[in-house]
Parts: structure tokens; sequence; C-alpha cells
């Protein structure tokens, strides 16, 4: 496919959530926005996944503005899957939102005016062609994102809203500073922002003295960390999870933390050859199994489904991070099918969330009981979600962990992978102690509060059960392929 059309394709996936975005705001009613919604998102995800398969189909090309190759595709399209699901179980919680941050007459329009903006920022954060520019464009998703957080208008989100704007925000300006001191020391002004494009960060990087490259990567690495919600840089993430609407969890989760590793993963690949390969990839090994440690001891309390969930984002991005930071292709087979079987396992979870807490609306604050006789519909979303989080066969991240830990004897980290075995494996009991919870029978006493749940109710969450499902099983399969696949052979070219 020609290079002008990918440009333009990716161009549409990014234009297309923002005209959904303003013309959503015509719709007179909140059953006209809804509808308006799912067609404005079944048109946004074709455009988006055309740009995608354009991508992986077509050689990998970096222009002024756009940086489209495998990694950039891989990243579109499972944004896209997650945030079509979310845009389509809209509807379902908005109906059952019991506080809104906005007039009742305007809710609707503000929460798509946010989610579509925030579509749009998550499918230019792969895409971008310049370091300085991803990091407005990740600002642009605080903005957009940190509103629907507080999209509520309860205390404990309205709280959850400001933490996040604020320590994301901190951390970018840090990441800036870094830009600053990439941008003064490496003397290269007549090249102007475009020093900083992914194709000529390397050369930049170069230019600096050893001290001042060190130093701005350290900086821009740190600011990333805290978007990424790396520990111990992760406060914001498990009160924002918990906090936001579940189709907006869903894109938290899935689809921003890997969007902004790219950017992290992309800075490696360009600075290992200014500071060296240790120096450059030390962070990240640091940062992903510190995340991994932090977890674990969280995931074995009971608590919250949705608070579980984001404990288990900071184990995840670790885990992938561990990959990145392996770097051999075995470990990055791991990471692309970690991060494709998690987002789309980590969504249908937080789906589940919404039915969970009409059936259960203490299940905000506490942990869940006796879904599966009161909703089986419910407790089949969570018990896949908890499945495939654990690892258990045939769950896809079995086999990415398995290849990321190998991977790691492969290429002599044996130290990194056998700690990250460890740590998975205590966490695995913590999900299935959750998952078990969520089965155990409520109190005697309590049974009657708990009663079983109509078919309308858990209708929302069926189709989205039965296709992830499929869509894991699918990825399972194509383990086998992965390793030896074009897609893994030329991100360990690199990708910048």
């Amino acid at each position: 496919m020609t290079d002008p059309l990918i440009t333009w394709l990716t161009a549409g996936s990014i234009a297309a959530p923002l005209v959904a975005a303003l013309g959503l705001q015509a719709a007179r009613s909140e059953k006209t926005a809804h509808r308006l919604n799912r067609v404005f998102a079944a048109v946004t995800a074709l455009v988006g996944l055309g740009a995608a398969g354009a991508m992986l189909t077509g050689s990998s090309h970096s222009s002024t503005w756009m940086i489209t190759d495998s990694a950039s595709a891989i990243y579109v399209s499972v944004v896209t899957v997650v945030a079509l699901m979310s845009a389509l179980l809209s509807p379902a919680y908005l109906r059952g939102a019991e506080g809104r941050f906005f007039a009742s007459d305007r809710g609707v329009r503000s929460y798509y005016l946010a989610f579509y903006g925030f579509w749009a920022a998550l499918i230019a954060i792969p895409v971008v062609a310049n370091l300085g520019v991803g990091l407005l464009v990740v600002e642009a998703t605080t903005a957009a994102s940190s509103v629907l957080v507080a999209f509520s208008g309860k205390p404990r989100a309205l709280e959850a809203g400001w933490k996040y704007l604020i320590l994301t925000t901190l951390g970018m300006s840090i990441a800036f500073l870094g830009v600053v001191i990439m941008f003064v020391a490496s003397g290269a002004h007549n090249g102007g922002i475009a020093q900083l494009d992914w194709s000529a960060l390397q050369a930049t990087l170069a230019q600096m003295p050893h001290g001042a490259a060190v130093a701005a990567y350290a900086l821009v690495m740190l600011g990333l960390a805290t978007k990424i919600g790396w520990a111990p840089v992760h406060n914001w993430l498990p009160d924002a999870h918990s906090e936001a609407p579940a189709p907006v969890s869903a894109l938290l989760s899935s689809a921003l933390l890997p969007a902004v590793m790219l950017l992290a993963w992309r800075l490696r690949d360009a600075a290992s050859h200014a500071i060296g390969n240790t120096a450059a990839t030390t962070p990240l090994a640091a940062f992903g199994i510190f995340s991994v440690a932090v977890a674990v001891p969280f995931l074995w309390q009971p608590m919250a489904w949705k608070r579980l969930l984001a404990y288990h984002s900071l184990e995840h991005m670790g885990i992938i991070t561990v990959g990145i930071a392996i770097a051999g292709p075995l470990a990055l087979a791991g990471v692309v099918l970690h991060f494709a079987g998690h987002a789309l396992s980590k969504a249908l979870g937080f789906y589940a969330a919404i039915p969970l807490y009409q059936i259960q609306p203490d299940a905000s604050r506490h942990s869940a009981r006796d879904v599966a006789s009161s909703s089986p519909a419910t407790f089949a979303a969570m018990a896949v979600t908890a499945i495939t989080l654990a690892g258990l066969p045939p769950s896809p991240l079995f086999f990415s962990e398995l290849f990321i830990i190998l991977g790691g004897i492969a290429t002599g980290h044996v130290l990194l992978a056998c700690t990250l075995a460890v740590l998975v494996a205590l966490a695995f009991i913590g999900l299935l102690h959750a998952l078990l919870e969520a089965l155990q029978s409520a109190p005697v006493q309590d049974r009657q509060a708990t009663p079983r749940v109509s078919r309308h109710q858990t209708a929302p969450i069926l189709a989205p059960t039965l296709l992830t499902a499929a869509a894991l099983l699918a990825l399972t399969a194509s383990a086998w392929l992965l390793p030896a696949s074009e897609i893994v052979r030329r991100l360990a070219q690199g990708i910048t």
C-alpha cells in the first residue's frame, strides 16, 4: 500500500473521533445521542482498523508528522477495538449512572465530547513522529480523561480526578524539562523541533555531552512513568480506575497506559546508541520489576472489583515493560501477545462492573460476593477476565509471560526473568482468590438484598463476553506463529 494512502488513513483515524465529538453535540435528547454514538463509533472504528491494516501491510514510514510502523499498527488496532466496545457500552453505563458532574440537560453530550476527544488523542500517541509533540498529545489525554474520571461528580471521583490531573501534569512537566535539555544541549538549533523527530532523535542525543544526554533521558522517562503508572509514581492509578465510568476505566487501562509506554519504548531505542544500551534499558527493567513487586501485596487483599483491576494494570504494565527491556525476539513476541490479551480481558473486566454495581451497589467499595447465582452472565465476564489475567491456560497471557521469561533467559537476563516468574506466580494466587470470592455465597442474612438480576440488565455484557473470549482464544492460537513472524522481526530491528 502506498505511503500517501497510509498517511491519509492514519490522519482520518484521528480526525474521525473529533468529528464524532462535535457531531454528537447536535443531539437534542439522550436517546438521539446514544443512537448517533453507535453510528459514529462504528464509522470511527472502521477508519481506525483500516489505518492499522494499512500500516501492517505497508512498509515502515516516517514523515514530518507521522510514523507508521508495526508498533503503531498494533497499538492503533487494539486501541480502536477497546474504544469501540467502550463507546457501545457507554449508554448502558449512562442509563444507570446515579450522579453527574455536568448539568443533566448536557451531561450525556459532555460525556461524549470528552470521550471521543480522548479516543482521538489515544490514536494520535502511537503515530506522532515527534517526541515533543507526542508529549503534548499525552497531556491532551489528561485534559479529556480527567473530566471523565470525575464525571459522576461524587466526592471520591472529584478527588481521583484532581489527583490524576495534578500528578500526571507534574510528570509531564518533568518530561518537558528533559526535552528542553535535549534541545539546548544538542546544539542543533537550526533543525528546530524536527531534531526531536523519532527518525532524528538518535543523532540529536549523540551530539549532546554524555551527562546531559543521560539526564535528559532520565527526566523524560520519569515523566512518562507517572502517566504509565509505573511504581513508585502510580499513586493516581488505583483511584482513577476505580472512580471513572467503567467504559473510561477500560480505555485508561487497556489503551492509555500502553500507548504512553510506546513513547518510552521508542525513546529507549533512540537513546541506546548515545548513552549505551545498559543505561537506556536499566530504568525500564527497574520500573517494570518494581511495579509487579508493588502490585502483588495489594492483589492478595480483598478489595472492590475495579480497584483490583487497577492494581492488575500496575502488574501487567510491569510485565510488558520487562519484556521491552529484555528486547529479544521471543520476549518481544510476548510483549505483543501480552499487550493485546491484557487490553481485551481488562476491558471486559471493567465492563462487567456495569451490571455488577447494579446487582451489588456496595461492590464499588467491597469485594463482590455471590455473583454467580445472582447474575451468571456477569460472573462469566468476570471469570474470563480473571482466568486471562491470571495466566491460566488457554489464556494468551500464559504464553506471553512464558515468552518473556524464556526470552530473558535466552538473552542472559536470568535473574530478571526468574524474579519476574516468582512475582507472576504470587500475583496469580491473588487473582484466583478474588474469583473464588465472587463465586462464594453471600451470608444468609444478606441474600435477600442480592436479588437475581433481570436479563435486560445483563444483556449488554453478553456480547462483549463472547466476542472477547473468542478473540482471546484466537490470540492463543496465534502464539505459536508469533515469535517467527514478520511483525516481531520488525520490532526487533527497532521502532525509531
